[in-house]
């Protein structure tokens, strides 16, 4: 999925009214002081300009100030916060050092230059200076708020929160330190809370963007999308080049279903911040739910990811491949979803069923809110590393310190990925697998795990970075949720009407997707749709949505929303009013398709030309329905209309449906893990000998 991010903001102090005096009382600089006067005006001159955004004016008068004061604690400071806010980190550092050492009891400067070392992910570095700001002023609520920050970031919740009600406590004005409780607060998932102290630090600063922007991608994850948007827009107003707010504004538009607004938001975000890696990414995810998006421009745009953000990782050469091609292979896995997540219920049978003589499991989860599904897979790895918080680098050097042999990307282009470890190419074979349905585009991502189906060989080939790897019986294997229960009769027997059904992401609805739902709506009279989306919980998505029926001559009445099901089990109860599930185009369903076949919900899909628009057919191939697969809008009309009117193929569909998943390849745990060792082993036997890269020695914490 595309993610959001919160912007955490370090609390700066970086002005005079926070320090004792300002410049001196004692001898002036010349004899009749007006140095002193004018360093003094050139001071508060420079600290308008800062304030106001004008960086570089700011330090031309700051500088100016020291020539008059040069041992001016204050003025240096504050010339290194600008330095900082320029990204400028080294001579940031080196300001703020000279501040400490004209006044070693500045605690502000120490908390400014934790500030830059938090931004380089030097943590460690960073918490100590926020610490040795503490000893100076124990009540200084910016330190308190920043220790906080970093704990948090470092998954020690318990903690960081504690931190931030002292930072509350000891700022009653302190914006930031609410913001902060309330981006600690959304990483617990508990959003409602988070959007309280959002609204708090407005209160106390009505130009607070960051809060702005975080309340916004808090509404997005309770599907308050509407009030998001406003919320971003109103980060923007004030904040117009704030490449954070502008990502967040297209997750909310994907999230409403409006990919091009969301692609145009995404691309914003990259112009005002060419590197970031995180909205790029995002900009791809939006792209591959785009029916008017082509195979070739979603490649390119790959492309340019891994030269814009991957390519020039420096590293040195460190060592070589193992050359025993017999002996037990060493598979790391890399994911941030190794909890209760769609990617897991693929990834879950795969662990449970490794020949643990043939391979030894690592699994490297960037997990910050861990739950039962996580404790699980934790302890069906041989070796389990917890890498929140680290930077990518540090994380590089865990994969090469442990030999991995082969390192398995399972986020691609989603949420939360770690691409950018896979850049510095830490193990000598390089896979991609199951979250993202693409190339990566990475120059070292060696190759791709898919099938037949889902990724034909020719043109599939053609638009990958990769080398496609096709398992024989599908590249997916998938364990159903123990909270299931029983399939149901046949809700058309007794509601006497047929129900056509789809719970995907809102974001896989367009235009087309519509009008063809809507002809099969017409020639199955009295039939409804079920849409179930989180999305839906909004009035205007509901609104857009039910607009795109009316124009195709669909009413009201016929369309049935559901939104936010509170747990696993009410989620798949839904499907017990289910006769049919729709799959959407050009990005089908996944887990959706598994769960309504589970639940014994036949489903018709159309297959398309790449992978995300395949991904139907490769499951229904895999449970014996391929007469469930049309290739043309034409014949996915027909083929649903026909068995909407076969009531008796409908029933024994349903009542058999859990037998036939469980005699398929699709539930079929042993042998997907032995066509996944098969495949290890063939890639490690054909991979090259040249030196594996060590990861640069960087201070990361």
């Amino acid at each position: 999925m595309e993610k959001a991010f919160r912007e955490v903001w370090g609390c700066w102090c970086r002005h005079g009214e926070h320090l004792k005096g300002g410049f001196s009382d004692g001898a002036a600089a010349c004899p009749d002081g007006s140095c002193q006067a004018n360093g003094h005006v050139l001071y508060e001159e420079g600290l308008r300009l800062h304030r106001n955004g004008r960086l570089k004016e700011a330090v031309a008068c700051y500088e100016k100030a020291l020539a008059a004061e040069p041992d001016n604690a204050m003025v240096c400071n504050n010339l290194g916060v600008a330095f900082l806010d320029m990204d400028r980190p080294a001579d940031a550092c080196r300001w703020l050092q000279k501040a400490i050492s004209l006044e070693p009891g500045h605690a502000h400067a120490y908390v400014n230059l934790g500030n830059v070392f938090q931004r380089g992910g030097a943590l460690d570095r960073a918490l100590w200076c926020y610490r040795k700001a503490l000893e100076l002023r124990p009540g200084l609520s910016e330190a308190w708020n920043n220790i906080g920050n970093i704990l948090i970031c470092m998954g020690r919740m318990g903690e960081g929160i504690s931190s931030l009600r002292k930072a509350v406590r000891f700022g009653p004005r302190n914006a930031e330190a609410r913001c902060s409780m309330g981006n600690a607060l959304e990483a617990l998932g508990r959003h409602e809370d988070a959007i309280q102290w959002y609204k708090q630090a407005i209160h106390i600063r009505p130009d607070h963007a960051a809060s702005y922007n975080n309340m916004g991608a808090a509404l997005k994850a309770v599907g308050r999308l509407t009030e998001a948007v406003s919320a971003h827009e109103k980060t923007l107003s004030m904040d117009p080049e704030n490449a954070v707010a502008w990502n967040n504004l297209g997750c909310a538009f994907r999230d409403q279903g409006t990919l091009g607004k969301a692609i145009a938001c995404y691309q914003k975000a990259l112009e005002m911040r060419p590197g970031y890696a995180e909205a790029h990414s995002n900009l791809l995810f939006a792209m591959q739910c785009d029916p008017d998006v082509g195979d070739m421009e979603i490649f390119r745009e790959s492309v340019n990811w891994w030269r814009r953000h991957g390519a020039g990782h420096a590293r040195e050469a460190g060592r070589g491949k193992d050359p025993d091609p017999g002996r037990r292979l060493r598979v790391g896995y890399v994911s941030p979803d190794f909890r209760e997540h769609s990617v897991s219920r693929f990834f879950l049978p795969l662990i449970e069923n490794h020949d643990r003589k043939a391979v030894e499991v690592f699994c490297y989860g960037d997990v910050k809110r861990p739950d039962r599904m996580t404790a699980r897979i934790r302890e069906l790895a041989d070796h389990w590393r917890s890498i929140v918080g680290l930077g990518d680098d540090a994380v590089a050097r865990q994969i090469w310190e442990d030999r991995i042999d082969i390192l398995v990307d399972l986020a691609g282009h989603t949420g939360g990925n770690r691409l950018l470890v896979f850049a510095r190419r830490p193990a000598p074979v390089q896979v991609t697998w199951l979250g993202y349905p693409g190339t990566t585009g990475l120059g070292v991502m060696d190759y791709r795990l898919t099938d037949h189906v889902a990724d034909p060989e020719g043109d599939a080939d053609r638009w990958h970075t990769e080398r496609l790897v096709r398992l024989s019986e599908g590249f997916l294997c998938y364990a159903p949720p123990e909270e299931a229960g029983e399939v149901c009769s046949l809700p058309a027997l007794k509601e006497g009407r047929v129900t056509f059904g789809s719970f995907n992401n809102f974001s896989k609805m367009n235009e087309q997707v519509a009008a063809v739902w809507s002809r099969i709506l017409l020639s199955v009279p009295g039939s409804l749709l079920m849409l179930k989306s989180k999305s839906l919980r909004d009035a205007g998505v509901r609104g857009r949505c039910l607009e795109m029926f009316l124009r195709n001559g669909i009413s009201e009445d016929r369309i049935v929303f559901e939104g936010y099901a509170r747990t696993v089990k009410d989620h798949l109860l839904l499907y017990n009013r289910v006769d049919m599930g729709l799959d959407p185009f050009p990005y089908n369903g996944t887990t959706t398709t598994c769960e309504a076949l589970w639940m014994g919900v036949p489903v018709v899909t159309l297959k398309g030309g790449r992978h995300a628009a395949r991904v139907g057919a490769s499951i229904l191939t895999r449970v014996g329905l391929s007469d469930l697969i049309a290739d043309t809008k034409e014949a996915y009309i027909r083929k649903a209309v026909e068995l909407a009117r076969d009531p008796g193929r409908l029933k024994a569909l349903r009542a058999g449906m859990r037998d036939r998943l469980r005699k398929s390849t699709l539930l079929n745990g042993p042998g997907f893990a032995a066509a996944m060792e098969a495949a290890y082993q063939g890639m490690w036997r054909t991979a090259g000998t040249g030196p594996i890269l060590k990861p640069k020695e960087t201070a990361t914490g």
